[in-house]
């Protein structure tokens, strides 16, 4: 793949600022208890969502897991929007009803934010299947964890995929842990991606902590499915730098190990090589930082101004009067 040019190394570089910011915001703000719910946070893993959304066409679908707001943000749903969604608010992207795990967009074909494990499998192979019904050109992509692969949907999603020949790109972000168990503990078989070739997928395994080999690896994948050659696998080898959720204690996880993983950290890894190819200035990553946290500034603003939905409307969507 050819390398980017200027002004897509600081699109690429702002993609990820963006989404370590605003998740940064969110565990200050979580913690003073002004976001509520569950809240599970994507630091460490901004390579993946920077790497292959912005390939993706507008007319494509995404499915994520309950750790998708960089994808929302990438892909283009307001961040206003978002944080108001955090802080449950109407103005928020899923009206408030959502919260952290449930973020949608039909604007940009954002199809959640799906909280159950490996739920979002089947549901994006269903909207390849209408494309293919339809004949329309559309790819659907599928984020999820590895913790998936444990799940009878994954092997369900996979074999009619395959079976099928559907337009499908799934994209396992594997960080190494499932919640609380490490890959090897729940596991014989720890690389996801040869699971897929078990059901006649074509797949890879790339280091999700380096954008350009996400972006050179997503874009083989994706001409891939386009191309009409049934769907394909991606695995990402990333590390969550955050715990699991905000109630989560890490005691699983060893010190040093977390360390280990941040001297990784995909945003300073980017920047330098980035400028050592003469794509960036050495201030470049200041001032988009600057940019970047007046953002996310205004964005809480706004979903501090928010509403708050009426008592009185609270079962609407839920709950319909059925004629006697």
């Amino acid at each position: 793949m050819a390398l980017p040019d200027a002004d897509t190394a600081h699109a690429l570089l702002r993609h990820m600022l963006r989404i370590r910011a605003f998740e940064d915001a969110c565990a200050q703000l979580y913690s003073a208890t002004r976001i509520r719910g569950f809240l599970h946070l994507y630091n460490g893993e901004e390579a993946i969502a920077a790497g292959i959304i912005p390939l993706l066409d507008a007319a494509d679908a995404i499915v994520a897991t309950y750790r998708e707001h960089g994808h929302a943000l990438v892909r283009g749903v307001d961040m206003g929007a978002v944080m108001a969604e955090m802080f449950g608010k109407q103005e928020g992207c899923s009206r408030g009803r959502g919260g952290s795990m449930h973020l949608f967009d039909a604007a940009t074909r954002l199809y959640g934010g799906n909280a159950i494990v490996a739920g979002g499998l089947p549901l994006t192979v269903g909207l390849a299947l209408a494309d293919a019904m339809q004949q329309r050109p559309q790819v659907s992509v599928c984020f999820f964890g590895e913790g998936a692969a444990a799940e009878g949907e994954f092997h369900e999603s996979l074999n009619l995929a395959a079976l099928w020949k559907l337009p499908v790109l799934f994209v396992c972000e594997n960080n190494q842990y499932a919640m609380g168990t490490a890959l090897a503990r729940s596991e014989a078989e720890t690389d996801i991606h040869l699971k897929a070739r078990s059901y006649g997928l074509a797949s890879a395994a790339v280091d999700g902590m380096d954008l350009l080999a996400v972006r050179e690896a997503a874009q083989t994948a994706i001409a891939h499915v386009r191309g009409g050659h049934g769907p394909y696998l991606l695995e990402c080898h990333t590390f969550r730098f955050r715990a699991h959720s905000m109630f989560d204690s890490q005691l699983y996880r060893d010190k040093a190990e977390v360390e280990r993983w941040r001297a990784r950290d995909p945003i300073d890894l980017f920047e330098r090589e980035a400028r050592n190819l003469g794509l960036l200035a050495d201030d470049a990553r200041a001032a988009l930082q600057a940019e970047v946290d007046a953002e996310v500034a205004a964005a809480v603003a706004f979903a501090e101004a928010g509403t708050l939905e009426p008592v009185d409307r609270l079962t609407r969507d839920v709950y319909t009067d059925i004629p006697a």
